[in-house]
């Protein structure tokens, strides 16, 4: 018997107009009224998916930025929380320097009302649309290694495909037990989007560690996905469901790969099937 549903948003619960179907939204609030625990699973930053859901009108966790800030939506807690080591993320930046590359950091100042610190003077297609997105929830700074207390969840680089392939393996082959980092192909923004975070910052990692909290086994819960980020899991659920429209890896360690995909309402088309309703 499964309790725990974790859905991941772009690419499975929101069409490409980045919109919940209302087939979605009717789906999931049977189920919280079925007492099932519903967790947002999701890159996005958590006052970004926090506004996202809000149609959905009913309590619901959100696992915010691949794993590492994890809020409950009635009252903002935080449920669980993965910061960057500072000397670590120096590691980072200086590499990057290195390659001319500039990224955006996804932080943890929900409070002071600020999700992303970007450095003054960077511009790229993909600062401007993705701090077009944070409207006023922005800070600058003048230099990343010089910025003191700051809590970083992430840091995000996107580009062409060659550029983020190198940084990953760099980072992946020399830091294997200090980061966690994952390279992104089904997206829009660019070729290919890389983000870098704690080694324990991942979807799967704080879903286990919430289930755990609430008394839930790792095979009473289902996970659907469509991403690299989307990877463990998939995998490792009790249930593993990849999007029609998902990346051809996580549709390899699937257990179920949707006949419907996210402009079709694929996740609930799958879910009344498996759960018979």
């Amino acid at each position: 018997m499964y309790k725990l549903i974790a859905i991941d948003l772009d690419g499975t619960l929101l069409d490409d107009k980045k919109n919940i179907p209302e087939e979605n939204i009717g789906l999931l609030r049977e189920l919280i009224d079925r007492e099932y625990e519903i967790v947002i699973a999701t890159g996005r930053r958590y006052w970004e998916a926090k506004n996202i859901i809000k149609a959905i009108n009913r309590p619901i966790v959100i696992l915010a930025n691949n794993g590492n800030i994890v809020r409950d939506l009635k009252d903002d807690k935080i449920l669980i929380k993965k910061y960057l080591d500072p000397e670590d993320f120096k590691k980072v930046i200086e590499e990057s320097r290195k390659r001319g590359l500039c990224p955006l950091l996804l932080v943890d100042e929900y409070e002071d009302g600020i999700d992303v610190v970007v450095e003054m003077g960077s511009a790229s297609e993909f600062h401007a649309t993705y701090l077009s997105k944070a409207q006023d929830r922005c800070k600058k700074v003048e230099d990343y290694l010089k910025m003191e207390d700051v809590n970083i969840l992430s840091v995000v680089y996107a580009g062409n495909r060659k550029d983020m392939e190198g940084l990953y393996d760099y980072i992946t082959e020399r830091y294997p037990k200090i980061f966690k980092a994952h390279l992104m192909e089904n997206i829009r923004i660019a070729e290919a989007l890389l983000e870098i975070m704690n080694p324990l910052g991942d979807k799967w990692l704080s879903l286990l560690d919430y289930a755990k909290e609430k008394g839930i086994k790792r095979e009473e819960i289902i996970a659907i996905g469509d991403d690299n980020n989307d990877i463990e899991m998939v995998k490792n659920a009790g249930l593993g469901i990849a999007m029609k429209n998902g990346s051809q890896l996580v549709k390899e360690v699937a257990d179920i790969v949707t006949e419907r995909d996210n402009n079709e309402a694929g996740v609930a088309f799958e879910l009344k099937k498996i759960l018979k309703l």
